[in-house]
């Protein structure tokens, strides 16, 4: 019976032996591993560093643009006001025109007698004048 618990011994000696051996081998495929892990997040950490920077950059052109693209339309706003001042101007023009239209038509129409008998004496002009040119 002894030499069962001896043999029984050898047996979880070698078991035990097989399996600190898997373990060790198992243990350093974890260490290549993490060390692989490692070495891609260094990569990864230098490469956000670059989209970091480049971020930034990218961010500081778009400041400077969006200063820029406010600076022109501050601009702009002058012109868009000088413009207003010329639309009221011709807004006025033509209200003087509208004006002095209805003067003339109603001056017209208030001396309609005086300006038909005008405008037969310049037709009799015309045709004295065409007449002679004629002969």
């Amino acid at each position: 019976m002894e030499s069962l618990l001896y043999i029984a011994a050898i047996i979880v000696a070698v078991a035990f032996a097989v399996l600190v051996v898997y373990l060790i081998i198992t243990l350093k495929a974890a260490k290549q591993t993490m060390n692989n892990v490692g070495g891609t997040l260094d990569s990864l950490e230098k490469q956000m560093q670059g989209i970091t920077s480049e971020t930034s950059a990218l961010l500081n052109k778009t400041n400077k643009l969006a200063d820029d693209v406010n600076e022109k339309s501050t601009k702009l706003d002058g012109l868009f006001e000088g413009i207003k001042g010329i639309g009221e101007t011709v807004k006025g023009v033509n209200g003087s025109l509208s004006k002095l239209s209805k003067s003339i038509s109603n001056s017209a129409s208030e001396n309609q007698d005086q300006t038909s008998q005008v405008m037969q004496w310049g037709n009799k002009a015309v045709d004295y004048l065409k007449r002679k040119k004629n002969k």
